[in-house]
């Protein structure tokens, strides 16, 4: 095995969208969006080189089945040049808390091969370490069992004081038909898509990413009622745009005679489709609005073949004081499978600034965000 650089678009997003849990996390325009912010960016690929093979054609293979004479051409020695078999993207953030490397939802590859997840661990070290970062912060993409946990404690990686991406998602299973996605829903929800659909609103779609103005603007209403940090209009452009450029990113609007009452911002990559942001008027709150773009996007994503619909983010059923508890119900109302992904893991390279400063203040910092 070897490992290197990537540098082919289509050659990564082959194979990251080749594993079924993947999704745009390890993308290759995630990574276009960071850089276009200024920010370090790492996407590495493990690679075994692949033997030397004769080049016959697919028709002389066919005849020579069939037992018939063909033509012998002088063997020519091709060799591809070789088999991908894990990967993973990460970006550098400069935070005052510890500069680390953040790979959220990778490495992509198979658990079950020790050899590999060795190397891949290993190269993160060595990477860190070059990158001159304090620490490596893993979300892996995979489900919170003993046996996983066991890997990363394997490898030298302990649990993570902070989260990295979303650890606890709600997933709906979009392979179902509509018919059976609405049976299974909440009576709540199914009330409020028949008062949406009574009120006439209208859904409009965008991937024009000046269209992300108006949302921005409406974030920061829903931020003030839902008590989260908003997102800056520079990063929430440059993120739609790097998607929306190859058709991975839409945006979707519900409207009321001319007035927005909620948008939703998807991005579509492999078998998922991600709910990556939304926003609402409290005009959209009281008409049922958001729950009909949820039902567009879906039937948007099964027209490309997607089979998984991510809501994202919910906290635990019993945490009624948490501050996205009612989005939590909201998402619950679908249907979902709760996801627990493993908790985000630390491959420590510099532990004298680590535990005395990120850890720390991420303890801190956690305990009074409730988080």
């Amino acid at each position: 095995m070897r490992i290197i650089d990537a540098e082919d678009r289509v050659e990564w997003d082959e194979f990251v969208t080749s594993h079924k849990e993947a999704n745009f996390l390890q993308s290759w325009d995630f990574y276009e969006f960071h850089k276009s912010r200024g920010e370090e960016v790492i996407r590495r690929l493990v690679i075994a080189d692949l033997e030397d093979i004769d080049d016959i054609s697919e028709l002389d293979l066919k005849r020579r089945k069939k037992g018939e004479e063909f033509i012998k051409r002088p063997a020519r020695r091709t060799k591809k040049p070789y088999k991908i078999v894990a990967a993973y993207a990460g970006e550098v953030e400069h935070a005052k808390r510890g500069r680390h490397l953040a790979i959220a939802g990778g490495p992509i590859l198979d658990w079950g091969d020790k050899k590999v997840v060795s190397a891949v661990f290993s190269d993160i070290r060595e990477q860190t370490k070059k990158l001159n970062c304090v620490f490596a912060r893993v979300r892996p993409q995979c489900e919170d069992t003993p046996e996983n946990r066991e890997i990363f404690a394997e490898n030298g990686l302990r649990k993570a004081p902070m989260y990295l991406s979303v650890e606890f998602a709600g997933v709906l299973d979009i392979t179902k038909s509509e018919e059976e996605i609405m049976t299974g829903m909440r009576q709540r929800l199914r009330r409020a898509l028949r008062k949406g659909a009574k009120n006439d609103i209208k859904i409009e779609k965008s991937t024009d990413p000046k269209d992300i103005h108006k949302f921005y603007e409406i974030q920061l209403e829903t931020a003030k009622r839902h008590d989260f940090y908003a997102f800056s209009e520079d990063f929430l452009t440059k993120q739609f745009k790097a998607f929306a450029e190859n058709d991975e990113a839409v945006l979707y609007t519900a409207k009321k005679d001319g007035k927005i009452l909620a948008q939703n911002f998807m991005i579509f990559y492999g078998n998922e489709a991600s709910y990556h942001y939304g926003v609402s008027s409290e005009l959209g709150t009281k008409l049922s609005g958001a729950p009909l773009l949820h039902m567009e996007a879906m039937r948007d994503a099964r027209k490309r073949g997607i089979g998984r619909y991510n809501l994202w983010g919910i906290v635990g059923e019993e945490e009624t004081k948490h501050r996205f508890y009612g989005v939590s119900v909201f998402k619950r109302g679908f249907g979902v499978e709760e996801l627990h992904y493993l908790n985000a893991r630390d491959l420590v390279v510099k532990p004298i600034p680590y535990y005395l400063k990120t850890y720390i203040i991420e303890t801190i910092r956690r305990k009074v965000r409730h988080v």
